[in-house]
């Protein structure tokens, strides 16, 4: 049997050989005949071309091969690593008493000093009497009930008729 192996594998092997050397000598076999046909320029061609498959990128996409079990698809939607997991970052705010993520802001006390700037920036505005007209100087915010104080002297005031939020420091 061993014999008989190895006497097959020579005999490959000089017959590679003999067409390696056949090759290079320039005398190996031509290749097989093909068949070839003239053009047909008698027929008419279409106006519109005709529609590829290759143009619908849906069924060049991938797809899947095989079905999946249901056993294998209710082990992928209860996978434990896909479960809600509990918030431990939750915390309360120490101003408004709200809910808040830990190291955020809170939203609550966020929208009320948005709103409060807003109110700040039209009074402003209304003072300026256009965009582009503020005056390169500070701005001094003083509400209803409030002095100015010598360390104001040379900024711009904006005097407002609402009380200070108490949120808002003085300075």
């Amino acid at each position: 049997m061993a014999m008989a192996g190895f006497l097959q594998r020579v005999a490959s092997s000089l017959l590679c050989v003999e067409a390696r050397l056949l090759q290079m000598l320039g005398l190996h076999h031509p290749p097989a005949p093909v068949l070839v046909f003239p053009a047909l320029s008698g027929l008419e061609q279409d106006s519109e071309p005709a529609i590829s498959f290759l143009d619908d990128p849906f069924l060049w996409m991938a797809a899947p091969k095989n079905r999946r079990t249901i056993e294998r698809n209710r082990d992928r939607r209860r996978n434990p690593q896909k479960m809600i997991k509990f918030r431990t970052n939750v915390d309360m705010c120490p101003e408004c008493g709200n809910l808040k993520l830990k190291h955020v802001l809170c939203g609550f006390c966020y929208d009320r000093v948005m709103d409060e700037t807003r109110k700040i920036r039209a009074l402003m505005a209304a003072q300026e009497g256009g965009p582009l007209r503020a005056p390169a100087m500070e701005t001094v915010v003083v509400y209803e009930g409030e002095n100015t104080s010598e360390t104001d002297a040379g900024k711009r005031i904006l005097e407002t008729k609402r009380k200070r939020p108490n949120w808002f420091t003085m300075h």
